[in-house]
């Protein structure tokens, strides 16, 4: 029997738990899970939902392993490990031996280095946003606050902001590069962004950074720009990037550069520890994503029970949808300014900033390999079916983007989930498809939390929410059966996704 533990039991932990035991038939393995934050995981993904009021905590919550051969220790911190001994030391001098070490510790919340930050706790008025506890004291901070200051304009910046916004604050984004989310917007579909999240109450401040956050008695109080700029503030989320949590591997002597360097079997230089999740840095790099470390979760309980990885995937890949109301952006492959130098390229673009609409499309060899898409609906999606499936685009790739010019007919019924077929896929983050589902109703799941438990769809960014229901709930009619996977049903397909992406945007 082999003792596997796990330190850290957060979304990529957990999910390692639950691919080890599902893969694990033989019943070789033990697993000690070791937490330090004393609750169940939660999704961290929808901690800005919570923050937006869009959802409760308890509905972020994720299903603790219940295993009769894992065990769980919460509210536990390792101190240190043994790799003589083969054994972590916890806090309280007490040792837990293991066969091999799952490092899943995560990324903790970079704080900038500026006068008024210094000190070894932040200031009153000045939060994170990286655990349930930082969303309790936003939300609570919100109540008595007028003015908010989101410092950092990436993805988390801007759902952060917008779901300030919806708390009737008045949120004014500073962020120091040339454009918004700069890992996938470029200038000029930055500047369609800032024009509409002006127009729904966020302003921003881009290419503008923070010289000082000027704090009396212990409290916030203003904000000084690198432009001479003073922003009074009573609340300021710092939203400035993560660290991965590598201090432990590196006590122990591993490799450790930006994360804790693994090879692509996620092991380190010692053979008996692995790493996963925002810790860990893969030969390919860190995307940040969660997919990505359920990806690896996967492969690693593959590696460790034997178990054939082939046709593993989830899907996702790395489009990028962020949970802004009112603003619809999804960015996929090459974008922003990653792809401005390679010949080989075909780019196609259409922006229209006072419509609030900026689209671009990227080809190779006649396959999407890259696009942005802002204020451009069924477009967009479109795009993410095309860009996932690797479906060949028209000769002219211009013809992508037509769409987006033509005002949308009225619903005529294709959107109806008979015509879905069963190898779409609904639930991008967790690769769940219609037939996933239907399987999982047909051996018993009937509610909304039982296809969930059952298939994982809704458990990532919840975007998929109304349309894995709208199955549900056609199942439960006893409609006819899906069509082939031909034919009519892609455009029913398409419909359906629209759907399911407007849910995204309505559901943060």
């Amino acid at each position: 029997m082999s003792h596997v533990v796990v330190i850290g039991h957060g979304m990529v932990g957990s999910r390692f738990v639950e691919d080890l035991t599902t893969a694990d038939t033989a019943g070789e393995h033990l697993v000690t899970v070791i937490g330090e934050e004393a609750g169940e995981p939660y999704n961290r993904v929808l901690l800005s939902d919570v923050v937006a009021g869009a959802r409760g905590l308890a509905a972020i919550t994720l299903p603790s392993p219940a295993h009769p051969r894992v065990g769980v220790q919460r509210g536990v911190a390792v101190r240190t490990i043994d790799r003589e001994r083969r054994d972590v030391v916890l806090a309280d001098d007490s040792r837990v031996p293991y066969d091999h070490l799952v490092l899943a510790t995560g990324a903790a919340a970079r704080i900038p280095t500026l006068p008024g930050l210094t000190g070894p706790d932040l200031p009153g008025g000045v939060h994170v946003l990286r655990s349930v506890d930082d969303a309790r004291e936003i939300v609570a901070a919100t109540l008595n606050a007028r003015r908010a200051i989101v410092l950092g304009g990436g993805v988390l910046g801007l759902e952060v902001a917008s779901g300030l916004a919806r708390r009737d604050l008045a949120v004014t984004v500073v962020h120091p590069a040339g454009a918004l989310m700069e890992r996938q917007l470029d200038e000029a579909a930055s500047r369609v962004v800032e024009s509409t999240l002006r127009r729904s109450g966020v302003d921003q401040r881009v290419g503008v950074g923070a010289e000082e956050v000027v704090v009396e008695d212990g409290r916030l109080r203003h904000v000084r720009l690198t432009n001479g700029e003073v922003l009074a503030a009573d609340l300021l989320v710092l939203s400035t990037g993560t660290l991965p949590c590598t201090g432990l591997a590196a006590d122990a002597g591993l490799a450790v550069e930006r994360g804790v360097v693994v090879d692509a079997d996620l092991t380190t230089r010692d053979p008996r520890i692995h790493a996963i999740g925002d810790c860990a840095q893969p030969p390919g790099g860190a995307s940040g994503l969660v997919a990505q470390g359920w990806e690896q979760a996967r492969r690693l309980a593959d590696l460790l029970t034997g178990r054939d990885p082939e046709g593993v995937h989830s899907g996702v890949g790395d489009v990028v949808r962020p949970k802004t109301p009112g603003l619809d952006i999804v960015t996929m492959g090459l974008c922003g300014t990653s792809h401005r130098e390679d010949p080989a390229l075909r780019v196609v673009r259409l922006s229209d900033p006072s419509a609030g609409r900026h689209l671009e499309v990227v080809v190779r060899d006649g396959l999407l390999v890259g696009a942005t898409a802002i204020g451009a609906g069924r477009t967009g999606t479109e795009l993410i079916t095309a860009y996932t499936r690797r479906t060949p685009v028209p000769a002219d790739p211009a013809h992508l983007l037509l769409p987006a010019a033509v005002p949308a007919t009225p619903s005529t019924g294709r959107d109806s989930p008979s015509l879905v077929p069963d190898r779409a896929t609904i639930c991008r983050c967790n690769g769940v498809t219609k037939g996933d589902i239907r399987a999982g109703f047909d051996s018993g799941a009937r509610t909304l939390e039982e296809i969930a438990e059952t298939t994982r769809a809704t458990t990532g960014c919840g975007g998929c929410t109304d349309a894995v229901c709208g199955i549900v709930d056609w199942l439960r009619a006893g409609d006819g059966p899906s069509p082939s996977d031909v034919g009519a049903g892609e455009e029913g397909f398409t419909q359906m996704k629209h759907e399911q992406d407007r849910a995204e945007t309505r559901a943060s």
